[in-house]
């Protein structure tokens, strides 16, 4: 199988990208650091699967296309596309700045717009493929000086519920994969508690065995998400006043 993994120099794609290639398949990884994508696909050479790497902006439309050419030419058309680039900064209301939620916008989102573009004609042409978009379940509802990355994140769960039906219709698969907190280097920047913190292994191997079945959203750990479902059905005289006893604790 041939895969399209973006955001893999680092974290949860970048793991993914290993057990994929340890499972014998070729895998195509994109990232801005190209650096970071050449040592992985050093550390993966004697496995059985392939991994090829290419340098990536998921910004940049042009960049997008070019990038999915090169794996066109190089492997053919990806069996599975994993979108998975993104990004999370702290937006605290004292701190208030647009352009902190126009980057995480333009990357979060239309990064993930950007790689539909190109995939989307070419399986619906085909009629088959599978896509995985990474959101998170910090998409579920607004949390605390998170209003930025949990927006982006929202408007992910949104548009892949939108889109399922429409895509099923085609014979073509979208997933949607919304983690909790992974052990990861953008999470090893968080200061506050993280409850249910998973290895970034195990989250992998998660993804890699929901995709295989047939669930639309592929959640984990499950402990911490159901969690969050039950507090998501809460009337919002509740969940703000939760909210706000979590923001004093932190």
């Amino acid at each position: 199988m041939i895969i399209w993994i973006t955001g893999a120099s680092s974290g949860l794609g970048r793991e993914l990208a290993r057990q994929y290639a340890e499972a014998g398949h070729q895998v195509c990884v994109s990232a801005r650091g190209t650096d970071a994508l050449a040592e992985l696909a050093e550390e993966c050479c004697d496995m059985t699967g392939t991994i090829n790497s290419f340098g990536l902006d998921v910004t940049d439309p042009e960049q997008v296309n070019s990038c999915f050419e090169q794996i066109k030419a190089t492997t053919g058309i990806p069996n599975l596309c994993v979108f998975n680039a993104g990004t999370h900064t702290e937006n605290p209301v004292k701190g208030f700045d647009r352009k902190i939620y126009q980057r995480l916008m333009s990357i979060n989102y239309m990064g993930v717009v950007n790689c539909l573009q190109v995939i989307i004609p070419v399986y619906l042409q085909q009629g088959s493929g599978q896509i995985a978009i990474v959101s998170s379940v910090a998409g579920y509802r607004g949390l605390p000086n998170a209003s930025a990355y949990g927006a982006s994140k929202a408007a992910l769960i949104n548009m892949c519920e939108a889109l399922q039906p429409e895509l099923a219709a085609e014979n073509v698969d979208l997933r949607l994969i919304n983690p909790g907190f992974v052990r990861t280097p953008l999470t090893d920047m968080n200061e506050f508690p993280m409850p249910f913190l998973m290895e970034v292994e195990d989250a992998a191997a998660r993804m890699v065995k929901g995709l295989a079945g047939n669930s639309f959203e592929i959640t984990f750990p499950r402990r911490f998400t159901w969690l969050l479902k039950c507090l998501c059905s809460l009337p919002y005289a509740v969940y703000l006043r939760l909210t706000r006893k979590l923001l004093r604790d932190v």
